[in-house]
């Protein structure tokens, strides 16, 4: 991000459970379960090649037995481009988390969790998909989680641009905590995302498509980004 320059995105969030993946990767049923989210995240370039960012949330949700509604997850970091390229890039990322009132994991409590340490690398590249723009991502994170077990993740991105003004992104996000449960979990996330000035309006679908221990979530996903 060019120095001085600041993205901000406004994100709602919604899913909902009645199955979880056990122990052994199948699914159960279990009692409903929702989860909603408004999050705003920004990020503001000090030089061109460092950023920091940041995000805070709100959030809501339940089950049979439990419910809440609070302040979500406050998270602060920097990232720096390690190296760039006309056509890629690498980058490490490192914050850390407050954790939120709400479930600070899938597989934990509500109110479970203290405060994280993260550190992130991340590789980007520029690509041609049948001569339309498009490129791809991949993240790798280590988080040292306090009051909750430490995990793994790893997120990878695809977008594509089938037309001007539209960018079309398929995700995935993947993790895993240690500890005696050893929950694990993959989320793929489809949506579409249309370009109006400085001005893009996201609206996508997120489902859980595999895990362990985890519940087999999904739900809707709406975003505006604006840049400054």
């Amino acid at each position: 991000m060019p120095r001085g320059e600041t993205l901000t995105i406004l994100k709602y969030e919604r899913s909902a459970a009645d199955q979880a993946y056990d122990a052994d990767g199948v699914l159960v049923a279990i009692p409903a379960q929702t989860d909603e989210t408004v999050s705003l995240f920004a990020e503001h370039g000090l030089t061109d090649r460092l950023t920091v960012q940041g995000r805070l949330a709100w959030t809501r949700g339940g089950d049979p037995f439990v419910t809440w509604e609070g302040r979500g997850p406050v998270e602060l970091g920097l990232r720096y481009a390690v190296v760039r390229r006309s056509d890629w890039v690498v980058s490490l990322y490192v914050g850390g988390t407050l954790a939120g009132e709400g479930r600070n994991a899938g597989y934990a409590a509500p109110g479970e969790g203290k405060a994280d340490r993260e550190v992130r690398l991340l590789a980007g590249r520029g690509l041609s998909l049948k001569g339309r723009p498009a490129f791809a991502e991949i993240q790798i994170a280590d988080l040292d989680r306090s009051g909750l077990p430490d995990e793994t993740r790893l997120d990878l991105t695809l977008g594509v641009a089938p037309a001007a003004r539209w960018l079309v992104l398929v995700q995935t996000y993947s993790g895993s905590a240690d500890g005696p449960s050893r929950s694990r979990w993959t989320k793929l996330e489809m949506s579409a995302l249309r370009r109006t000035g400085r001005w893009r309006f996201q609206a996508g679908w997120r489902t859980a498509i595999a895990g362990r221990e985890s519940p087999a979530e999904a739900g809707p996903v709406v975003a505006i980004w604006r840049r400054f």
